[in-house]
């Protein structure tokens, strides 16, 4: 079921600026490279990778001929990673929606074809890479090179019909090549499920890599229909109302076929053979183009990083209602959207929903159940107006000796490959909403299905747009 605690409090789209990031993140948050506070090794409570007994021995003979095949293709880096993941449990861990395992889906990337301009060697390395350290995972774009110009151009004008890719206008052309040559990205929001998901469940990630990376392009899960809504009617409409592709052949499954967006193969094909440092991985496109769909009801531009949609006007990012909806799909989970900040018609921030001790004591608890928590931030001008948003991932919490606490987080948007802290001081009155179980929330208040606020949102906006 997908809740809010507030169904018509401000919706506000979660994307990033990058001049806004730039200037928060260097100038003026109180951030700290993981090295400070000594990783999880001092996190009091964090949420864990998985939960499933720790298998960390070859033991049949298909596990050890896939062993000895993938280690024949790796360097000596990326085969060291490998086997660390055997040796801490992650290899063999075959918590995915079809059974398969991480190794399965690691010896399918490396022996079965990818799509055109993919390199399995190169799926194959990202895989091992995000999954023995998800905090690689970045949502920066990489630039566009010379030889690709002319195809980026050319699908640029199929959505934009008003430019002629063979023109000579300086100025047009100059326009047209800011809109896809792009650094920043709003792509938080699926950046930071990624992560979740490359974090928490291992083996499911790397199906999604392996069946998005593979010539169909695309990825099937099943899943509950009640963990989107009460009602199997309420749930068919949110699938619908998404435009998720799927099959119901009972009253308690479906079956959802993610994919990504057209011209997410040519920026995973960019980066398969021009990935600079800091530049999102094939996968990272792959994965954070199909989330985007998701979210935006299959109406996303990877090319130009722009989205449509009937839930949203603006062209970048996610509101929470698209966000909590692709969380709960991706994870086949019960997620319940906490909204805390009160937000009014003018995006002002006018109070909170719930005290901040409330707010501890619900990331706590998540935590403590073995979740990661993935929050909206806000960032206001001087008169409390909301100018930004942006999603991050809180991992694990550490208790000062002043009794406040430290939040470990990742920022998919920070250039840094490892975890960040914000004090509580600072964290807490900007958060706006968080995704947490049922069970942390649900003596604490009043909570509306969020297929309602979603059908009132639509309904809003469309005698808005009359």
């Amino acid at each position: 079921m997908l809740y809010s605690v507030n169904p018509i409090n401000q919706q506000y789209n979660y994307s990033t600026s990058g001049i806004a990031r730039t200037g928060m993140v260097k100038n003026t948050a109180p951030a700290f490279k993981a090295a400070a506070v000594n990783n999880a090794a001092s996190e009091n409570i964090s949420s864990q990778s998985y939960k499933a007994t720790l298998n960390t021995e070859l033991r049949t003979k298909d596990e050890k001929e896939k062993y000895k095949y993938l280690t024949s293709q790796l360097d000596k880096t990326t085969k060291k990673e490998l086997n660390k993941l055997l040796k801490t449990g992650v290899l063999l861990n075959n918590e995915s929606n079809d059974r398969s395992s991480v190794l399965d889906n690691l010896y399918k990337i490396s022996t079965t074809p990818r799509a055109q301009g993919l390199d399995n060697a190169v799926i194959l390395k990202e895989a091992i890479e995000t999954i023995s350290n998800p905090y690689l995972i970045t949502q920066q774009f990489g630039d566009i090179p010379q030889e690709y110009q002319a195809e980026a151009l050319k699908r640029y004008a199929e959505k934009h019909p008003e430019f002629n890719p063979s023109t000579t206008n300086l100025i047009q052309r100059g326009m047209a090549n800011s809109n896809v040559n792009l650094e920043h990205s709003g792509t938080c929001v699926a950046a930071s499920i990624e992560f979740n998901l490359a974090q928490k469940h291992p083996a499911e990630f790397v199906r999604f890599a392996e069946s998005l990376s593979s010539p169909k392009l695309s990825v099937q899960k099943e899943i509950k229909l009640s963990n989107l809504a009460d009602n199997v009617l309420d749930a068919v409409w949110l699938l619908n109302a998404f435009e998720v592709p799927f099959k119901a052949d009972n009253y308690h499954t479906a079956e959802l076929t993610f994919a990504p967006d057209k011209n997410a193969i040519l920026r995973a094909q960019i980066q398969n053979s021009h990935r600079d440092p800091g530049e999102r991985s094939v996968i990272d496109v792959l994965m954070q183009s199909t989330l985007m769909q998701v979210g935006s009801q299959q109406a996303y531009d990877a090319l130009t990083d722009t989205r449509g949609g009937k839930f949203n006007q603006n062209d970048k990012g996610l509101i929470e209602f698209e966000k909590t909806f692709t969380e709960s799909v991706v994870e086949d989970k019960n997620k319940i959207s906490m909204t805390y900040q009160t937000v009014d018609e003018n995006a002002r921030i006018t109070g909170y929903e719930t005290d901040f001790n409330t707010m501890k004591k619900q990331i706590i608890s998540a935590l403590a159940m073995g979740e990661n928590v993935i929050i909206g931030y806000t960032q206001t001008d001087e008169t409390n107006k909301i100018i930004n948003g942006h999603e991050i991932t809180i991992t694990g919490v550490k208790q000062q000796p002043n009794g406040k606490l430290l939040f470990i987080c990742n920022d998919t948007d920070d250039d840094y490959s490892g975890s960040i802290v914000y004090t509580e001081d600072y964290l807490l009155p900007k958060i706006h909403h968080a995704a947490l179980p049922q069970s942390v929330v649900e003596n604490d208040v009043n909570i509306v299905e969020n297929w309602v606020e979603g059908l009132k949102s639509y309904r809003e906006m469309k005698r808005q747009a009359a």
